[in-house]
């Protein structure tokens, strides 16, 4: 049995994805429902990774630590072997998550009442965040075929113009799973840059990419605009390790750099802990041969998944993503409400899945499945699926 197929109990362990599920459905008893909505992986993370925490453990003192020039190296190998980016280590600054980390552009570099663009449907933190922080969000809304995004990019520029001062790309896209094309980057920029806007590029699923798609880091595309973008990455997604809260926001301007050590500052933010030093370094050194085999479970999985919904319940249907490990599934032509798939999903399927108004209205009539999880597991949610709509 490969580590893929291992099915390990959640439950009781302080798990959002699985123990806080009456909270987040509003249900008594959830404990014969099987979730499969947050993204995080019900796979245990790379033994390398495993191996270092425990040799860290073996040390007894838990103090102070910071990110040590061998971090840097081993994130700058891996970006540049995996997405062929040469990055400096100055040009680095760690964080304690993405979500953190936009909360921290947003804030630096924009004032209340600012206008903050995002192309949706797309991941709630990016409309969470900017309106808890009282900026005015103003959504681009993506063009969807037969469940393949892309950018209306007349609108695009129409909403740049009226004075935006960020714009929040997702790339690859969460949740449509599209990687975006070369092309399409370099347009991003070329607006971005007519219209004087800052833009934040969120890259945290650019590792989970299937073939012959290919990740293209936003900076690689500037076109001498490189100032004008920060990036983030993440191995929490890649190697399953988001409680680990760890993630590394790239700046290849100066004056940005240090604007964003001023906030840290002033925010009382400390360096990352040692255990996410020592995950993040081994995940980046030795966690490849990993990440290739469980591609391939992703891939697989989604094949599964599409085929036999889609034959169990014609009205449904699924494009494969470019990347990430999440199904967006349209239910629209089922004649059934949103509320009312989702009332089946967990009445008679027993099955929590995330609805897509979560990710704006753009969203709605899909739902988000994450098939990060044994075979066995995910045939059971399937099957689950299919009895609530059938």
């Amino acid at each position: 049995m490969t580590s893929f197929e291992q099915v390990i109990d959640r439950r009781s362990t302080r798990s959002v994805k699985w123990d806080l599920m009456e909270i987040i459905y509003g249900i008594e008893d959830a404990s014969d429902i099987l979730p499969m909505w947050v993204a995080d992986m019900d796979f245990a993370a790379p033994q390398a990774v495993i191996d270092a925490l425990q040799e860290r453990l073996k040390h007894p003192i838990f103090g102070y630590s910071y990110m040590c020039e061998g971090c840097r190296t081993a994130v700058q190998n891996w970006l540049l072997q995996r997405h062929g980016w040469q990055t400096q280590s100055e040009w680095m600054l760690f964080h304690h998550g993405v979500v953190p980390a936009i909360a921290t552009v947003i804030e630096t570099f924009t004032q209340k009442g600012d206008s903050i663009l995002i192309s949706s449907p797309v991941y709630p933190p990016f409309f969470s965040i900017p309106e808890k922080q009282g900026r005015q969000l103003v959504e681009n809304f993506l063009i969807e075929k037969n469940g393949v995004y892309e950018f209306d990019l007349d609108s695009f520029e129409n909403q740049l113009a009226q004075g935006v001062k960020l714009y929040i790309l997702c790339n690859p896209h969460n949740p449509g799973g599209m990687v975006w094309s070369k092309e399409t980057l370099e347009e991003i920029v070329r607006l971005c840059a007519k219209y004087d806007t800052l833009i934040l590029s969120d890259e945290i699923h650019s590792d989970l990419v299937f073939a012959p798609h290919r990740h293209i880091p936003l900076v690689t595309v500037a076109n001498g605009e490189e100032h004008r973008i920060i990036t983030c990455v993440a191995p929490t997604k890649t190697f399953n390790l988001a409680g680990i809260q760890a993630a590394v926001m790239i700046v290849t301007d100066e004056e940005k750099r240090e604007q964003l050590k001023e906030n840290a500052l002033a925010n009382g933010q400390m360096e990352l802990s040692p255990f996410a030093a020592t995950a993040l370094t081994a995940a980046y050194e030795h966690g490849e041969p990993w990440l290739e085999e469980l591609l391939t479970v992703f891939s697989s999985h989604m094949d599964y998944a599409i085929a036999e919904i889609t034959k169990a319940v014609p009205a449904v249907k699924i494009a494969k993503p470019n990347g990430t490990y999440l199904l967006w599934i349209d239910t629209r032509d089922t004649g059934l409400s949103e509320k009312e798939i989702m009332n089946l999903l967990l009445t008679k399927g027993k099955l929590a899945l995330e609805p897509g108004s979560k990710y704006g209205q753009a969203g709605t009539g899909f739902f988000r499945m994450n098939v990060a999880c044994p075979r066995s597991i995910l045939e059971d949610g399937v099957a689950r699926f299919i009895k609530a709509l059938t």
